[in-house]
């Protein structure tokens, strides 16, 4: 595929939509980069833990503010895994920064002026030469509002939370359901409120509810839709 036709793809939405597994796929058949935005601000989160900079009862966002410049991350990509990896200041960081309890604090962190300027900053560099796939929450309406294809994914919280409590206890982690549902709406209320860049529709994102859609079917629209605005650029 020739450079000139290479396109922004943002895909945007709540949180355990299936977001990065249609962002990875849809990536790899298009031989694009893939970025997994949450990932950086979950790496972020796992520092702050790391520095007891939050915590249950207090999150000290000056000193996070503060040390922002000790902070690193890179893409590492996996050969055996067929994708990129999240480096925290050349440590592989995957696996921690997809537990629950980053996830209980990463919409917090999130909501930091200066963590997001850092990382907006890093993600826009990163599209610089388009052949991008992008997911996220504010993909489309902030970091790159003139991508040629935005998408909006949703799912009711009881679908989304079921999927991420698979996920988790596929992964080893020792979870309940009913956690993780609160996790997620707790997540899905801080990401729209925030004042900085809240989680929304961007105006022209095609919405999808995959709620009751498979990965196939979703991924056959998402390609189709990507290839036509492909043969537009």
């Amino acid at each position: 595929m020739e450079k000139e036709n290479k396109i922004i793809i943002a895909i945007d939405g709540f949180s355990s939509t299936g977001k990065s597994t249609i962002a990875k796929h849809l990536a790899s058949e298009l031989n694009y980069l893939y970025v997994d935005t949450g990932a950086m601000y979950r790496a972020v989160t796992y520092f702050a833990m790391q520095q007891n900079f939050i915590n249950q009862s207090n999150f000290d966002k000056e000193a996070l503010v503060t040390s922002l410049k000790n902070i690193s991350l890179q893409f590492v990509y996996n050969s055996e895994l067929r994708f990129s990896e999240m480096h925290l200041n050349n440590v592989n960081v995957e696996r921690e920064i997809r537990s629950l309890e980053v996830s209980n604090f990463v919409s917090r962190v999130s909501e930091v002026s200066a963590v997001r300027r850092k990382l907006v900053e890093q993600q826009q560099q990163m599209g610089r030469e388009k052949g991008l796939v992008m997911d996220g929450r504010d993909i489309g309406t902030v970091v790159f509002p003139k991508a040629e294809l935005k998408l909006f994914m949703t799912a009711s919280p009881e679908k989304r939370a079921a999927r991420r409590y698979k996920e988790l206890l596929d992964k080893g982690h020792k979870v309940h359901y009913q956690e993780v549902l609160e996790n997620v709406e707790q997540r899905d209320l801080i990401d729209s409120t925030r004042e900085d860049s809240p989680l929304k529709k961007a105006d022209d994102a095609i919405e999808f509810d995959n709620s009751d859609m498979g990965l196939k079917e979703q991924f056959e629209r998402v390609y189709n839709l990507a290839l036509h605005r492909i043969s537009k650029a």
